[in-house]
């Protein structure tokens, strides 16, 4: 068995009773080549997603409804052909998945209603509303009647109408958390996990993705949107922010072994934006406003575990891919 650091590297397994033989799990390639081979594949993928925003000249701004359309267009492309990124890993690597791949990519019929409606959809939405319970306290401080209001105007037709013919709605709320979570979860994922592992892949994974964020700086720098000190300075934050937040979508892919759930998670965190801590430390009540945000942390972390149980989701198609190469289940996988 090739191992790295104790828990690294340990992609072939010796063989055992009632497990398949190495070359069966890997025709001929070496650990250190199969890295090497989901390593580039990951980083293929990202240039080809951020490059594909950039195949279209145009001296407009990001948000432009024009520029918004173009990106529709090359992303969706691109991430339609991510899945053939994963075949070509497979050829390469010889690694035989004995899974299909779209099952292993997060779609699947089997437990989807129980994993979008119920505790998935809590993980999703529930939970990560406990996470923003202080950003909600506050604008019912301060703004009570907007906040019923608010709500009243989200829930009309009306205004769903609007969002579906607008389209920097759309981009924020469907096409990047789908495209996103497909490119980097869905696809990145499985050609990782038998290199490193499920925990190291779910802290790798999000790199690529906080990386490809950086693209931000050029449009910014183009259209002169701030110096160039504060620019870098708020890119180090968003690669800092979209790691960790990716690290979690990773989380619960490997959990669910869904693809819904992170694109749920994805569309509705990029509802809410980033918790306006700054703001709470000089409100006038601070003090309640500081305890609901740690409050609304410790019930995420204390809930984190129980509502992504694999258990609820049935089997888990990486984990049954890792089983087939690793001594043992991972524990994320129980």
């Amino acid at each position: 068995m090739a191992a790295l650091g104790g828990g690294g590297l340990r992609l072939l397994s010796v063989s055992g009773p009632g497990r398949e033989p190495e070359s069966a799990a890997l025709n001929g390639a070496g650990p250190g080549l199969c890295c090497w081979v989901s390593v580039c594949s990951c980083l293929s993928l990202a240039c080809s997603y951020v490059g594909s925003l950039y195949v279209w000249k145009s001296d407009l701004p990001r948000d432009h409804p024009a520029v918004i359309k173009r990106r529709f267009t090359s992303v969706l492309i691109v991430s339609s052909l991510s899945p053939l990124c994963v075949l070509l890993w497979r050829e390469l690597t010889g690694l035989q998945l004995g899974i299909p791949l779209f099952t292993l990519m997060g779609f699947r019929l089997e437990g989807i209603f129980l994993a979008a409606l119920l505790p998935l959809l809590l993980t999703m939405v529930r939970v990560l509303e406990v996470l923003f319970l202080g950003p909600l306290i506050q604008l019912s401080m301060d703004y009570p009647w907007d906040l019923v209001n608010g709500l009243k105007g989200a829930l009309a037709p009306q205004a769903w109408v609007q969002c579906l013919t607008d389209m920097r709605w759309l981009r924020n709320q469907v096409i990047a958390p789908l495209t996103e979570e497909l490119v980097f979860r869905a696809c990145m994922l499985p050609m990782l996990a038998p290199c490193t592992g499920l925990g190291p892949a779910i802290f790798t994974c999000p790199l690529f993705f906080g990386v490809a964020h950086f693209h931000h700086v050029i449009e910014q720098l183009r259209f002169r949107q701030g110096s160039v000190g504060s620019i870098f300075l708020s890119a180090a934050f968003q690669f800092s922010y979209t790691a960790v937040f990716g690290a979690y979508t990773a989380f619960l892919f490997v959990r669910t072994g869904h693809l819904i759930g992170p694109v749920l998670c994805h569309s509705f965190c990029n509802y809410m934006g980033f918790p306006a801590v700054c703001a709470a430390l000089e409100h006038p009540q601070r003090c309640p406003l500081l305890l609901s945000y740690a409050l609304g942390v410790g019930l995420f972390m204390l809930l984190l575990q129980p509502l992504t149980d694999p258990k609820l989701y049935s089997s888990l198609p990486l984990c049954l891919l890792l089983d087939r190469t690793w001594d043992s289940a991972p524990p994320l996988c129980s």
